[in-house]
């Protein structure tokens, strides 16, 4: 069964111009792209998107990080699709990532949130995050059969 997740290239990236490569990346690895936006995120639905981390120490500083530019976010299918974009991404620490991973080659550090890239492993989690979803974002991930 094919699934679709969620995936951001973060502002950093985009900034970069790191854009093409990653969707290059992306593809490579047999992922469909469904659909793709850019969004500029308000501070407040930054903050809606990342409230599981709320707690969190670096909650201020990622939502200010995400909402200081444009993003592209893009819903991905494949079989496994959560799986297979966890593994595409690597580890969170781009020091520790594996060599060949969006994070060790276009990562810059973990510290400023600069990751280049995200992605959401839990579908129903997801389905409950309202920022990308229906006709006015044009972004809706679901599983497909």
């Amino acid at each position: 069964m094919n699934e679709r997740t969620l995936a951001i290239i973060k502002p950093d990236a985009v900034e970069r111009g790191l854009v093409g490569r990653i969707i290059a990346r992306i593809e490579a690895a047999g992922f469909q792209i469904r659909a793709m936006r850019s969004v500029h995120l308000s501070q407040r639905e930054a903050e809606g998107f990342y409230d599981v981390h709320r707690a969190r120490p670096f909650f201020s500083s990622l939502t200010a990080f995400m909402s200081s530019g444009p993003a592209v976010v893009m819903v991905l299918e494949a079989p496994d699709a959560i799986k297979k974009w966890r593994t595409l991404m690597g580890a969170t620490d781009p020091a520790k990532a594996d060599a060949g991973t969006l994070r060790k080659e276009f990562a810059e550090s973990i510290e400023a949130q600069r990751d280049a890239r995200i992605g959401c492993s839990r579908h129903g989690r997801l389905r409950n995050r309202g920022t990308f979803r229906g006709r006015r974002r044009g972004v809706k991930p679901r599983r497909t059969q």
